[in-house]
């Protein structure tokens, strides 16, 4: 057994995770390649559908790849950046509370730990001590459950969402554009479901749900979104609108 103390005993488990910074990479980067695989996906596979043009294929993907990962990107930073101003605000807000009045915020701490189960001494005495070592980082973490170091940055979601689109986007462009004319659509299909079991896995991975189920669901969601786009662009190919 490696580690020492509490780290031995709960090895693999996330009890010292910078969880934030850890659901946030899984949002803008995992839930980011996928979006840029199933959007490019159905896009290229409904032009498809409607036309054998290579050119028009390349230039619907390169503009839904492009357009795309900037509004991923605009997306997350505006969402990212709401999220850290909440944070600030808190922060700044429990600060000016522990000067004002440090009493009643030390015993508003000491009831925060015998609502978990200590002994009211117990309380007031792990309380005193955290106070003692970190009186912001004691309320922060007790309080609000946020560490003041832990604040999100909407420029790395921003840029960590645009990217994984981006890469993911790339698949399905070159399942789509490498392979003869006739086999397009299927290895498209292939691949794009592939990189769909491997995407939904890994999230579960990271974020210790079952790898399965998480494969299942986003497979089934790029099949049937690249199923309904193919079939509409075949259907407006037979128009003769397109």
């Amino acid at each position: 057994m490696t580690g020492t103390g509490s780290e031995a005993l709960h090895e693999g488990e996330p009890h010292r995770v910078d969880l934030s910074a850890r659901l946030n990479w899984l949002r803008a980067s995992i839930l980011g390649a996928n979006d840029g695989i199933v959007s490019v996906a159905a896009i290229v596979v409904g032009v498809a559908g409607a036309t054998a043009g290579t050119g028009t294929i390349l230039t619907a993907g390169v503009a839904a790849l492009v357009g795309g990962a900037v509004s991923m990107a605009l997306g997350e930073y505006v969402s990212v950046s709401s999220q850290r101003d909440s944070q600030r605000d808190l922060i700044a807000k429990e600060r000016r509370e522990l000067a004002e009045k440090p009493e009643e915020e030390l015993a508003e701490l000491t009831a925060l730990y015998e609502q978990k189960g200590l002994r009211p001494e117990t309380a007031r005495r792990v309380a005193e001590e955290l106070t003692e070592q970190d009186v912001l980082a004691a309320h922060l973490a007790a309080e609000l459950n946020i560490d003041e170091d832990d604040v999100v940055s909407p420029w790395h979601a921003a840029f960590a969402s645009a990217v994984s689109f981006a890469v993911g986007a790339v698949l399905p462009l070159l399942g789509i554009l490498l392979p003869p004319a006739p086999w397009r659509v299927a290895v498209t299909f292939a691949v794009v479901l592939a990189a769909l079991a491997a995407t939904g896995s890994l999230g579960a991975r990271i974020g210790g749900g079952s790898k399965r189920r998480a494969g299942f669901r986003v497979v089934i969601g790029g099949a049937l979104a690249l199923a309904f786009t193919f079939l509409i662009g075949r259907l407006l190919g037979a128009s003769g609108i397109v």
